[in-house]
């Protein structure tokens, strides 16, 4: 790894595994412009890296993170939700969706295997993040939502495209339909996370052991154990999130997007449209 100072992550190595922690610089680490431009760097050097064999992915603070920091991408995303986008606009934001994806994606290509450690809220964003892991151990407060849906969003880097193999098609649809929120019980009931421990402490330990066993393992054969599991699966993810770019840069553009956006800088509960 290099020593290059990371604003949206830490990065540690020790005994053959790397820890990767978000920290912002969002409330809640959420993701804006740094975490998608720094993302796919982290994890294209440790899978680079002969001294890391397996990886820990938490966040800092109580909560893992709230997802996409609208706020913050709020700029990058006023070309397309302008009443006068057209081909240009949507063009430029079908490029930044497959950024995006990519970015998510260089975590479940990453070759060292993923060990990810949620507490508090994993919203959005997060949820794309996890389940481009191998193995996801939560603490007891953690809670999930696929929340896009309830802010006039079709999620689109990742969830929809991973989360069918983790957890199946009716726990998905009821997830991704409700926008609902889950506890770490109901999370590991439909296998979105592997177990719950007590505390978040408790769940990183638990990482940790798991990333040391894996490191402890011949680090060749590892790498191809991860690689022939990916392969079975690899041409559905890939057509689902080109489907879903596309789909977004045609659709994305709504009253009740706006609405969304508007309420949340508001501090207000949105009423929505349908337009």
């Amino acid at each position: 790894m290099s020593d290059e100072p990371w604003k949206a992550f830490e990065v540690a190595v020790a005994d053959y595994v790397a820890e990767v922690t978000l920290v912002g610089p969002g409330k809640g680490n959420a993701m804006g412009p740094d975490f998608w431009r720094e993302l796919p760097d982290v994890f294209g050097q440790l899978d680079a890296d002969d001294d890391v064999r397996a990886v820990v992915l938490t966040g800092s603070g109580p909560h893992f993170s709230y997802g996409l920091d609208l706020i913050a991408m709020a700029g990058d995303l006023a070309p397309v939700l302008a009443d006068s986008a057209k081909a240009r606009q949507r063009t430029d934001f079908h490029k930044m969706v497959r950024n995006m994806q990519a970015a998510i994606s260089a975590v479940a290509d990453c070759r060292k295997p993923v060990v990810a450690a949620i507490s508090g809220w994993c919203i959005g964003g997060g949820v794309d993040l996890i389940t481009a892991a191998d193995i996801r151990y939560a603490s007891a407060d953690a809670k999930f939502s696929v929340r896009e849906v309830r802010v006039g969003m079709v999620a689109d880097v990742g969830t929809f495209a991973r989360l069918p193999a983790i957890i199946g098609d009716g726990h998905l649809r009821e997830l991704a339909l409700t926008g609902k929120d889950i506890d770490a019980t109901h999370a590991a009931r439909i296998g979105l996370v592997n177990d719950v421990y007590a505390d978040p402490e408790a769940a990183r330990a638990a990482a940790r052991a798991t990333a040391a066993e894996i490191a402890a393992n011949p680090p060749l054969v590892v790498q191809g154990v991860k690689t022939v599991l990916d392969h079975m699966r690899s041409a559905s993810v890939e057509d689902s999130l080109r489907f879903v770019a596309a789909w977004n840069s045609a659709f994305l553009p709504s009253e009740d997007l706006t609405e969304a956006v508007t309420a949340l800088f508001e501090k207000r509960p949105p009423k929505f449209s349908g337009a």
